[in-house]
């Protein structure tokens, strides 16, 4: 490794003025591309085998990477700077940065905790892209993850870009963390009508429906009796539902089934609401005096 001494000897020898400064900033240069180009070479493919051993995309590998590469910026400036004998330099610059460290973490809180949020989101994988979540009241289709947030887009095609500490903070549901989505509905029927008919009617359009898998197979329980109509309630299952999908799907089969009870003179009540009571009226005699004959 090129010593700052002997340079500086070289360049005295040759009348070059300043040698020492010369020197010193000679061997910065060249110490820090060295380190930088050898920790490219060498650090970043490992940390990226190691990433893929973990099963993490490539949208979660790419910024880690960023990460990792700062790192090794940092690492060659401070090996050239002990190199480059800086060494009071060096010392300042420490302390500087360690003060605006402590600055910047206390106004930068917020940002630091949705990094960390975002690091536990690459690990954990409470979701992917592509998923369907739901949290806090929201929901949508997940389109992008980043260390700091992820954006979403709603079902009315809204795009949200949430912080990743309301993600990690709260209960995230995934409705199709498995790659299948559940739909129930509950079918009212009169309570003259035939139960058994009207089930296999609803398991029937369910089974004939291309977008509902057999298996788990559909399937309908009587779950409610209600003031004015007998509750069934079918559970059916659709694979890999996108966005629109799966409302597409249920609106079909909601509407088959209702053209084959109407087809089959299976009621749909409405609801029904009995008023009683009577209206008294006293005290008219002092407001409305007879009429004269």
């Amino acid at each position: 490794m090129m010593q700052v001494q002997p340079l500086a000897d070289l360049l005295s020898g040759l009348g070059v003025p300043a040698a020492g400064s010369i020197a010193s900033a000679a061997v910065f240069v060249v110490v820090f591309v060295l380190v930088y180009v050898l920790g490219k070479a060498i650090v970043l493919p490992i940390v990226d085998r190691s990433l893929k051993s973990r099963d993490l995309d490539t949208h979660a590998r790419r910024p880690l990477k960023k990460v990792v590469s700062i790192g090794i910026v940092f690492v060659a400036i401070s090996v050239a700077f002990g190199m480059a004998e800086y060494g009071n330099f060096l010392q300042s610059l420490a302390t500087i940065a360690a003060a605006a460290t402590l600055a910047i973490g206390f106004a930068m809180q917020d940002v630091i905790k949705n990094f960390v949020a975002g690091v536990f989101i690459y690990t954990d994988k409470p979701f992917r892209i592509g998923d369907w979540i739901e949290w806090d009241g929201n929901s949508g289709v997940v389109e992008d993850i980043s260390l700091r947030v992820s954006r979403v887009r709603t079902f009315d095609n809204e795009l949200l870009t949430v912080p990743n500490s309301n993600l990690t903070d709260g209960v995230i549901k995934n409705p199709v963390a498995k790659e299948q989505l559940r739909l129930k509905f509950l079918f009212g029927i009169g309570y003259d009508d035939d139960i058994d008919k009207a089930t296999e009617i609803i398991l029937e359009e369910a089974r004939d429906h291309p977008g509902i898998m057999d298996d788990p197979e559909p399937s309908v329980r009587l779950t409610e009796l209600g003031d004015s109509s007998v509750g069934l309630q079918s559970r059916i299952w659709i694979e890999d539902p996108s966005r629109a999908d799966f409302v597409k799907t249920r609106g079909e089969y909601v509407t088959s089934v209702k053209e084959r009870f109407d087809a089959e003179d299976i009621n749909i009540p409405y609801p029904n609401r009995t008023i009683g009571g009577g209206l008294e009226m006293t005290g008219l005699d002092s407001v409305v005096e007879p009429a004269d004959d």
